[in-house]
C-alpha cells in the first residue's frame, strides 16, 4: 500500500519481506556500522538490524525512485499491536504507566534513520508527511519514543541533559520515567551555570525537531550500553501542535 509520493521518492508501508529486510538492512548500516550499536537478533552474517518487535510494527520506507536505494525508515508500532507484542519497545528503558493510564491513542516511533547520501534534504520531510498521514489515519493522540546521543559518556553529554531536564521536561500527567536499573539524572548542570549555545549544538537534529513541535522529555535518561547509546523519551500531544507547527510537520510549510 503506498501512501504517498513525492517527485523524487515514494513513501510506503513495507508489504513483503524484501521490503522489511531492505528497511533492517539500512538499520543494520546506520546504527550497527556507523553507530557501533548490537543486539541479541542483529545478523550480522546479512547484515540486518532486527529485534522480536519488527513482526508487529508498521514499517514506513522511504525509497529513491532515482536510484531504488531505501534512503529512510521509521517503525510505527500502535498500541493494539503493542498489546499483541507484549508492550511497547519504550517500556525496555521506561515506566510508560502515566501514557498507558491516559485513556488516549498512542504511537510509538522508532528506529528513525537516513541514508547517509539524504541526510541534511528533504528526505526527512517526506518521512514526517508520511508519518502525518498515519498519524490522521488512526486518529493517534499521543507519539512517544526513544531518541538518542550517541555514546554513554554522561560528563560529556552533562549540557544537553540538562537542557533537556530544565527547559523541555514533560508536564506530570505524560511524565515517564526511565528504569531505575539505568537511570541517569539529567539535572547535572544548575540553570546558571549551563551554557544553552553549546548544549543546543549537541542535541541531535532529531530531538531538536521534535522539540520545535512542541516535543517534551520523560524523567532521567536511559544509559543503553548494548546501542551504545543514552536515550531520552521524546513525548508529542498532537493536539497541541500549532497551526504552523502542523504545516512544518505534515511537509507543507518550509
Amino acid at each position: 500500500m503506498t501512501i504517498g509520493t513525492a517527485a523524487d521518492f515514494e513513501l510506503k508501508l513495507a508489504q513483503t519481506p524484501a521490503e522489511l529486510r531492505a528497511a533492517q538492512r539500512l538499520r543494520y548500516d546506520v546504527f550497527v556500522t556507523e553507530l557501533g550499536a548490537g543486539g541479541a537478533l542483529v545478523d550480522h552474517e546479512q547484515q540486518l538490524e532486527q529485534d522480536r518487535f519488527d513482526e508487529f510494527v508498521d514499517h514506513l520506507i522511504l525509497s529513491c525512485k532515482t536510484t531504488g536505494r531505501v534512503a529512510g525508515v521509521y517503525r510505527l508500532l500502535r498500541a493494539e499491536a503493542a498489546e499483541r507484542a507484549g508492550g511497547f519497545y519504550s517500556e525496555t528503558e521506561y515506566d510508560l504507566a502515566p501514557l498507558k493510564h491516559s485513556g488516549r491513542r498512542l504511537l510509538e516511533l522508532g528506529r528513525s534513520c537516513l541514508h547517509p547520501d539524504y541526510r541534511g534534504g528533504m528526505a526527512m520531510h517526506h518521512l514526517w508527511s508520511g508519518l502525518a498521514s498515519y498519524v490522521a489515519e488512526h486518529r493517534i493522540e499521543i507519539m512517544f519514543g526513544v531518541a538518542s546521543f550517541h555514546g554513554t559518556d554522561i560528563s560529556a553529554l552533562a549540557q544537553p541533559l540538562s537542557l533537556l531536564h530544565l527547559n523541555h521536561l514533560a508536564p506530570p500527567d505524560l511524565r515517564v520515567r526511565a528504569h531505575e536499573d539505568a537511570y541517569q539524572d539529567m539535572n547535572i548542570i544548575p540553570a546558571e551555570e549551563l551554557d544553552r549555545r553549546r548544549a543546543m549544538v549537541q542535541v541531535p537534529s532529531l530531538i531538536k525537531a521534535y522539540l520545535r513541535l512542541g516535543g517534551c522529555v520523560g524523567d532521567g535518561a536511559f544509559i543503553d550500553h548494548s546501542f551504545n547509546t543514552t536515550d531520552v523519551c521524546l513525548i508529542m500531544d498532537t493536539a497541541k501542535l500549532s497551526s504552523r507547527q502542523a504545516r512544518i510537520y505534515s511537509g507543507s510549510a518550509r
